[in-house]
C-alpha cells in the first residue's frame, strides 16, 4: 500500500516526520486531505491542527498557527513559523487566553489581538483534545 511521506517543521525543531495514510489541513481557502497519489499542491495554511492519520499509530494533531503546506511525489511537508506538538499544550494556560480574548471581544468586537488571541487559544485547545481522545 502507497504511503506518504510527512515532515512538520517549524524554526525550532521537526515536529513530525515519518509516514501516513492521510494528512488533513486548512489552507486559508478550505480545507484539503492529501492521500497518496494526490496531484502537486503548494498553499498557505490557516490556523488550524494539521491532522496525521496513520495506519499503525494514533492520529496525531499538530497545532500549526499559519505557514505553508506542500504536496508532490507522496511527500507532504508542512512549514510554520509556531507549531504545537499536543503534549506541549498547557490546556489550562489556553483555556484562560481564550476566556480573556471572550472578555475583550464582549466590549469591542472588533478588537483584532483579541480575535487573534482566540484563534490561537482555540486551535491550542482542539490539538490538545484531539490528543486526549487518542487511545
Amino acid at each position: 500500500m502507497a504511503v506518504l511521506l510527512v515532515s512538520v517543521v517549524s524554526p525550532e525543531n521537526i515536529l513530525f516526520e515519518g509516514e501516513a495514510e492521510m494528512v488533513v489541513c486548512r489552507p486559508v481557502d478550505g480545507e484539503i486531505a492529501f492521500l497518496p497519489g494526490h496531484e502537486p499542491f503548494v498553499g498557505a495554511l490557516g490556523a488550524f491542527p494539521v491532522r496525521i492519520i496513520r495506519a499503525d499509530a494514533p492520529e496525531i494533531a499538530i497545532a500549526v498557527h499559519g505557514g505553508f503546506v506542500e504536496f508532490s511525489e507522496n511527500r507532504v511537508t508542512v512549514l510554520s513559523d509556531v507549531a504545537e506538538l499536543p503534549d506541549q499544550i498547557d490546556v489550562g494556560r489556553a483555556q484562560a487566553a481564550k476566556e480573556a480574548a471572550e472578555r475583550r471581544l464582549a466590549t469591542d468586537p472588533e478588537d483584532l489581538v483579541a480575535v487573534e488571541a482566540l484563534t490561537r487559544a482555540n486551535l491550542r485547545i482542539e490539538a490538545a483534545q484531539g490528543f486526549a481522545r487518542t487511545p
